[in-house]
């Protein structure tokens, strides 16, 4: 098990299948830096094309197409001191009546600057806002996009997301987190990037707190062990992602990859499954501003380890 410090020179804006950067083994880590959504590094140079570029793909040896790849987040640590963002709300996410009533950002990419303090943890206004004051918000790290090569020799946009994983932007993506990408090509091929600060959920103003991170994660290959959508899990819960539109579509995705693992993995029946569903899992909002929306559905582990023989 190999320990790879890797410094990216070669970034791609389409998650898919392109000329690997790196080959590792399964139980590797790589640690490396990632630009943020524009291709801005932590020494505020322009190495990307902006647009969600996207560090990898690494080449997992001995992944195949049937196998889930299994992506350990260690550590996503923001590399600078400032990030931003957007500062008006999408106009898909409020009524149509009301879209007339949103201000035209001046000049059209105008964004807002915040301070990064990886002290206190918190991110802040650079700029004072009249009625908000000196905003000062938790950090909370995640990745915004992120996932492995789409089935077919696809080359996907990192502006959308499928079941490959892709531009999801669920806030809960974070360091200490377990993610598991169902694996379309050999070696899986898994790309990273768009790291956020801070991000509340749907990225209703198409950012969150953008930022040039530092990433490590670890790999691992569950062969034989096929999976459809992205699955995660952390303390608390297990999860799965759907993503597609409308919203309804990514939450079935997303239904139905959970009902899939629990009948699977826990010796459930469907009848036992859907009693358990209905009652007890949560669902949370990936992106809701992108081409393809993400919805998450969450089983505390609270609940699974009541269930007999667990």
């Amino acid at each position: 098990m190999t320990i790879h410090n890797f410094q990216p020179t070669v970034f791609y804006n389409t998650i898919g299948s392109h000329p690997p950067v790196l080959h590792i083994a399964d139980g590797d880590t790589v640690i490396t830096p990632t630009p943020d959504a524009r291709g801005v590094d932590k020494d505020y140079q322009e190495v990307a094309r902006r647009g969600n570029p996207m560090v990898g793909p690494f080449y997992v040896d001995g992944a195949e197409p049937g196998d889930t790849l299994v992506v350990y987040l260690e550590r996503i640590d923001p590399n600078r001191a400032t990030g931003w963002t957007r500062h008006v709300l999408a106009e898909m996410v409020v009524d149509f009546e009301y879209v007339h009533n949103l201000p035209v950002p001046q000049p059209p990419n105008e964004i807002i600057q915040w301070n990064i303090d990886p002290v206190a943890c918190t991110a802040s206004l650079v700029e004072p806002n009249p009625h908000l004051g000196n905003l000062t918000l938790p950090l909370k790290p995640m990745l915004g996009c992120f996932g492995v090569a789409p089935e077919l020799e696809q080359a996907i946009s990192t502006a959308t997301s499928g079941n490959y994983g892709g531009n999801m932007d669920y806030n809960g993506f974070v360091a200490g987190t377990t993610v598991y990408f169902p694996v379309w090509e050999p070696g899986a091929l898994f790309h990273l990037g768009d790291g956020h600060a801070v991000q509340g959920d749907g990225e209703i103003v198409g950012t969150g707190i953008e930022v040039s991170m530092e990433v490590q994660f670890t790999v691992k290959i569950l062969k034989g062990k096929t999976i459809a959508w992205p699955r995660g899990e952390n303390a608390e819960y297990i999860y799965t992602a759907g993503n597609a539109r409308p919203l309804d579509q990514a939450t079935q995705h997303a239904t139905t990859e959970m009902l899939r693992w629990l009948v699977s993995d826990y010796g459930l029946d469907i009848t036992s499954t859907s009693i358990l569903m209905g009652q007890c899992v949560s669902y949370e909002l990936g992106n809701m501003y992108d081409p393809a929306y993400t919805m998450v559905c969450k089983m505390p582990k609270r609940v699974l380890n009541t269930l007999p023989g667990r």
